[in-house]
């Protein structure tokens, strides 16, 4: 069996119109880039009918239709696994060149897929490209960041000047970069767009499933650096990101999330004296947003408290 070129990944989650409008504009993309691809959902226990709508309307997708909320990162995994990856992988030659993660709030428009697959193979150490992502409306959306830093802590919490926040002290790149025609580096890729070799995969592992929802990405692309690749924005390579569809269905929990996620990747990738900075300005930042709150909204107090409790352990 020969290697196809490429394998997309979509997790759903109670996005079934936005799903739906993703693999249009997918398969209209990949029936013009003259790759040859397979398609994979995993639906984390969608209550919308997502399931049998895909099964209607795309009967080609390889469907995982789970009974669970899998998560960001343990809905990827499974479907990797399914592909052939994993800690029993398949011979590398079976395994797809490369392997896309894309998000279900997404529209790829036209050569983006094509673009993107070009960049990662543009040179040998190059590992991890991303699109350049706008909102529906057209507007810029901030796509890949530098790997987060006692400053962006800062920047989540605290006043800043607008050309600090949109800038390097808050890990964004120039958007200078965005509207040129060269692929830039980056420390990591938003997880709306992330296309990875089969080697990366092979040589790091998958995603970090202890991350349920959020940071994961930043997880990995951490591991994939110190691995020796390089990660690419591919400002050529444009797909609209729709952001936050699945996940604002929930915000308090979506808060919780968030926060866990982000102190385990302090806790695994900064060293003590950066952690114990790191979890005291997390607690500055909520016991803020406490005094904010006042008596509000009480799923959000109960969620900062929660973290609060998180950052003493």
């Amino acid at each position: 069996m020969s290697a196809s070129d490429l394998a997309v990944v979509i997790v759903t989650w109670n996005v079934r119109e936005l799903a739906l409008q993703t693999l249009r504009t997918l398969y209209d993309d990949l029936a013009a880039s003259g790759l040859s691809a397979a398609v994979w959902v995993v639906d984390s226990a969608s209550a919308d009918g997502t399931p049998d709508a895909i099964r209607r309307h795309f009967p080609h997708v390889n469907l995982i239709a789970s009974d669970e909320n899998l998560g960001f990162a343990r809905g990827n995994n499974t479907a990797l696994r399914r592909i052939g990856f994993g800690e029993s992988a398949a011979p590398s030659s079976t395994l797809p060149k490369a392997v896309y993660l894309l998000n279900p709030d997404t529209i790829t428009r036209p050569g983006a897929t094509r673009t993107l697959y070009d960049a990662l193979f543009s040179a040998p150490d190059v590992g991890l490209v991303g699109a350049n992502l706008t909102y529906e409306d057209g507007s810029f959306q901030h796509g890949a960041f530098a790997f987060p830093g006692l400053r962006q802590l800062y920047a989540e919490f605290f006043p800043l000047p607008g050309r600090l926040r949109e800038g390097r002290f808050n890990g964004r790149y120039p958007r200078a970069r965005y509207n040129g025609a060269q692929p830039f580096d980056v420390d990591f890729t938003l997880g709306a767009t992330m296309m990875l070799r089969r080697e990366v995969i092979l040589q790091t592992g998958m995603f970090d499933e202890d991350f349920f929802m959020y940071a994961e990405e930043v997880d990995w692309a951490w591991r994939i650096r110190r691995a020796g690749w390089r990660a690419l924005c591919v400002p050529t390579a444009h797909v609209v990101h729709l952001s936050g569809q699945s996940t604002g269905q929930v915000s308090a929990r979506s808060t919780r999330n968030l926060w866990e996620s982000r102190l385990r990747l302090f806790r695994k990738h900064y060293p003590p004296w950066k952690r114990t900075l790191a979890m005291g300005l997390v607690r500055l930042g909520m016991l803020r947003r406490l005094r904010q709150l006042g008596s509000g909204d009480a799923e959000q107090i109960a969620a900062c408290q929660h973290i609060i409790q998180e950052t003493r352990r």
